[in-house]
């Protein structure tokens, strides 16, 4: 890149004023950017893509203790000097949110061991994302390779895994009921309560295939190598394991106590995990591309940062960092935070980041999402949510 190009392109990063607004820009560019991958890991430190199992290790051990010093806690909700308005009022409540939140943490972690970057070490990397998604009842392998398959074509409307709306000619129009309020209030909620087990076992809202895809049958037309295969089956076991644990756990300590210490905090993660994964994918301003118009870069550039406020230091940055992660997918989370303000200055205009409460976006992208279309007299193959 020249420096003329160079200086250009920083001139063009966004202010603090994008950021307090950030709706005010039109749309993110999708044009081809004039830098490439080269130069936006050039601007980021060096020490940044080190991965240290040691410091993984030890904001996974925390994450550890904090899940297991609250599920202590919690056994003390219901004693009988407990008043039972404050027992389900607030004390069950604030466990739950709390517990789920960390345990979130312990999946982002588990996730940043299917990319690598929690460790030098592919055989520890493996280890601890199959014991830690499994215990969150996370298939740790199947998972793995469909989310490698996401990360390679984010933002094809053809190849990407997850997320991935219908295509539309140009003109067409959201239907009505798309921004019907009930309608947005009754998809969130089935979003964000089996939206993630649907995936799992009917690959909805995911990539087509000719045929029933899911995260559980080895033979599924997701994984396609013999290896992928029989690390699907080894997840299998591996949940079969913790799910019997659990039947166990219930026989002696009883379902009511298994369903208040366990599955809540598991639907609430569930629930996180949903909502942060379609809010860095769906954006009024973000382009997805079809085939012939898309190539990595801007496929990865296609998504957008978020911050859920404190949840962001709970949550590992996985939301506020995620254009970084996109790119450099193996940088571990320490990292991603100074790795994301060195590449605003080469991003530019193609950086994304929305300030809007998280909430309020939820309910406002779940009324844009039902499809993409190109504009009428723009690029065929770039599409937009209409």
């Amino acid at each position: 890149m020249t420096v003329a190009k160079r200086t250009a392109r920083v001139s063009r990063v966004p202010t603090t004023a994008d950021h307090q607004a950030p709706m005010r820009r039109e749309r993110y560019p999708s044009e081809k950017p004039d830098f490439t991958l080269g130069d936006i890991r050039k601007a980021i430190p060096p020490h940044c893509f080190k991965r240290s199992a040691a410091r993984s290790l030890s904001y996974l051990a925390v994450d550890v203790l904090l899940v297991l010093l609250m599920g202590y806690a919690s056994t003390w909700i219901d004693h009988p000097a407990v008043p039972r308005w404050l027992a389900w009022g607030l004390l069950w409540p604030m466990y739950w949110f709390w517990q789920g939140a960390v345990a979130t943490g312990i999946w982002v972690i588990a996730h940043e061991c299917g990319h690598g970057a929690f460790s030098e070490s592919e055989t520890l990397n493996d280890a601890v994302g199959l014991i830690f998604h499994s215990l969150l009842l996370v298939p740790y392998y199947s998972w793995k390779h469909s989310h490698r398959r996401h990360h390679q074509h984010t933002g094809s409307t053809e190849l990407d895994e997850v997320f991935v709306p219908p295509v539309k000619p140009s003109g067409t129009k959201a239907p009505w009921w798309q921004k019907n309020p009930v309608y947005r209030i009754v998809h969130i909620l089935f979003q964000q309560t089996l939206g993630w087990p649907l995936y799992l076992l009917f690959n909805l809202s995911g990539h087509y295939y000719d045929r029933w895809a899911n995260h559980f049958d080895p033979s599924s037309p997701i994984f396609t190598t013999k290896r992928e295969r029989t690390e699907v089956v080894v997840s299998d076991l591996a949940l079969g394991a913790v799910i019997a644990g659990l039947v166990a756990v219930a026989r002696f300590m009883g379902t009511a106590w298994l369903v208040k210490t366990y599955l809540i905090p598991y639907i609430v993660v569930n629930h996180w995990l949903v909502m942060i994964t379609f809010l860095q994918h769906t954006h009024p301003k973000l382009p997805h591309y079809g085939e012939g118009e898309w190539d990595w870069l801007r496929g990865a550039m296609a998504t957008v940062d978020r911050s859920y406020g404190i949840l962001d230091v709970v949550f590992h940055h996985i939301a506020d960092t995620h254009v970084a992660h996109h790119l450099f997918s193996y940088m571990p989370h320490y990292h991603a935070q100074e790795a994301t303000k060195a590449i605003k200055k080469v991003l530019g205009d193609y950086y994304a980041y929305d300030n809007r409460n998280v909430f309020r976006a939820l309910y406002d992208e779940v009324g844009i999402s039902a499809l993409v279309a190109p504009d009428e007299g723009g690029p065929d193959k770039v599409y937009w949510y209409s």
